[in-house]
């Protein structure tokens, strides 16, 4: 007997061999830090659901009714649109801006850490705080009012100002000899 769901959260690609797809795939890996396609492909998907609510929504002729309200709110609080942003604007979304509102992305986007993968290993560590709780998933979707309380976790070693970690690296320089 199998125990929990079972039940995939993303869709992977068609052809999955093609080269460019491949190779943009791998940039945006490096890029945000992530561990492997799995959350590339979670992302794009999710991004493909808002893209077919907003198409649903737009078929619909009339006056906007709660459910669209409802949905560009969510987008709003989470910041993926705009606050005066339109259904329309959901179809242009790229999947750069569901990346962007990752919380391992804000962490080194605010300076928290000095790489995109520290700031991931910050989170998992359980060194990285939210409105006073500590978060470790760095996949989380921070909430654009929680943005303004990422902070160091109260208990971790790394909220003291004088740790060795909390110092930028120092810039490699090569000397050059005269001869």
């Amino acid at each position: 007997m199998a125990l929990g769901n079972n039940t995939k959260f993303y869709e992977t690609p068609n052809h999955p061999f093609q080269s460019g797809r491949i190779a943009e795939e791998r940039e945006l890996l490096t890029l945000y830090g992530l561990k492997n396609k799995v959350e590339l492909w979670r992302a794009q998907s999710e991004l493909r659901s808002y893209r077919r609510e907003a198409r649903k929504h737009l078929a619909r002729l009339g006056e906007a009714n709660q459910e669209e309200t409802l949905f560009l709110a969510k987008l709003k609080r989470y910041g993926i649109v705009g606050p005066d942003s339109q259904l329309d604007d959901i179809l242009t979304l790229d999947v750069n801006t569901i990346l962007e509102r990752r919380l391992q992305t804000l962490v080194y986007r605010s300076g928290l850490a000095n790489t995109i993968k520290q700031a991931r290993q910050f989170v998992v560590h359980g060194h990285i705080s939210l409105n006073g709780h500590c978060v470790d998933i760095p996949s989380y979707k921070v909430k654009v009012e929680e943005e303004s309380s990422l902070q160091y976790d109260q208990y971790s070693s790394i909220s003291d100002e004088s740790h060795p970690i909390r110092k930028p690296p120092e810039p490699i320089v090569k000397e050059v000899s005269e001869e």
